[in-house]
């Protein structure tokens, strides 16, 4: 696992989120061939939400995920449910991290986390990375992440042992209810336009025919660990919405990133959406979703609820981070800007909330 951001390891550094002492008795006592000799970390900037550090263990380096600090939504950063899936996942055509150990108790570095092997690849986020890609390998990037999108999609839970991963009947009305109520916990300022938002969406759910899907919950290129030359995706990341549910939310999503981020204004030098979209020299949000659709049996249908939803779910969780920056509780940059994202989010939504 690569990213610009992260730093040579270096002896000695502890970064913020970690108990170096107490996670390597932790790793004697459970792992002990990782714990062969002094542990280093080093945290892996640019994600937004739960923190991602590079591990190394003797010879060997594995990447730890963990809760941010402070401020931390009910039922979301779950530890137990991203190290689940990606276990499921391991045998099928869905290209995850392989999972190495799951700790629940807080007491060792102080939130519960898990570990994952390294994989190869790099995180594409900024136009610095993209933009050389030229437009052949751009395309074929955009392609390969929505092949990857229908193969998740396509598998059948109960064959991976997922059938009690979560309640697929009534999951859209549920997700607005579940924003809703994480948006009440993370309000420290007016946002004019959210509670319409919220309102029509309510009042406008569908009854989700492709229920009983994997949903990853967070699909876009920069949760996704890939190769240019050649082009390939090598490990979906960043599992903790995960659950079952309505495919067409995972897609709805994505085309928030991809077209209401990435193909306006707010794009430019956006630590999320930087990198992303036709701005960035892609396909269009239409070409992705051709894509999927000769590749998967998901009935894709009309989507504008679906990003409406995105854009509610997604003016909520920047809204959740932008209250932690404010509090101080982030690590890494980027995190100034992610508050100005509020409020065209939630302008794009009720445009699309509002469409027949």
């Amino acid at each position: 696992m690569t990213d610009p951001a992260v730093d040579a390891l270096r002896p000695g550094d502890v970064p913020a989120g970690l108990d170096l002492a107490r996670l390597a008795d932790h790793l004697a006592a459970h792992r002990p061939e990782l714990a062969a000799g002094p542990l280093r970390a080093q945290l892996i900037a640019g994600g937004k939400s739960n923190l991602t550090y590079l591990l190394r263990a003797g010879d060997r380096e594995v990447v730890l995920r963990r809760p941010p600090l402070g401020h931390v939504l009910a039922t979301a950063h779950d530890m137990a449910r991203e190290f689940r899936v990606i276990s499921a996942l391991a045998p099928t055509e869905v290209p995850v991290p392989g999972a190495l150990l799951l700790c629940t108790d807080p007491e060792v570095i102080g939130a519960p986390f898990y570990l994952m092997e390294r994989m190869p690849g790099d995180v594409f986020r900024t136009r610095a990375q993209t933009d050389p890609l030229g437009d052949e390998r751009r395309h074929a990037l955009a392609m390969a992440m929505m092949d990857t999108l229908a193969a998740l999609h396509g598998v059948d839970p109960a064959a991976v042992g997922l059938s009690d991963f979560g309640r697929p009947e009534g999951y859209l009305a549920r997700q607005v209810r579940r924003w809703a109520g994480q948006l009440d916990r993370s309000r420290s300022r007016p946002l004019p336009g959210i509670d319409e938002l919220r309102d029509l969406l309510a009042a406008t759910a569908p009854e989700g025919a492709n229920a009983g899907r994997i949903v990853h919950g967070d699909y876009r290129l920069d949760n996704l660990l890939a190769s240019a030359d050649p082009v390939a995706v090598h490990a979906v990341l960043d599992w903790e919405m995960a659950t079952l549910g309505d495919p067409l939310a995972d897609l709805g999503l994505l085309l928030t990133y991809w077209d209401v981020l990435g193909g306006s204004e707010t794009a430019e030098g956006n630590p999320v959406a930087d990198g992303l979209g036709p701005r960035a020299g892609f396909p269009t949000g239409s070409e992705l979703i051709e894509r999927y659709a000769g590749r998967s049996d998901v009935d894709v249908g009309p989507l504008h609820w679906h990003v409406a939803l995105g854009c509610f779910k997604l003016a909520v969780i920047c809204e959740g981070i932008h209250y932690r920056h404010t509090l101080g509780q982030t690590l890494g940059e980027g995190f100034d800007r992610i508050g100005d994202m509020v409020a065209p989010l939630v302008t794009h939504g009720l445009t699309a909330a509002r469409e027949r």
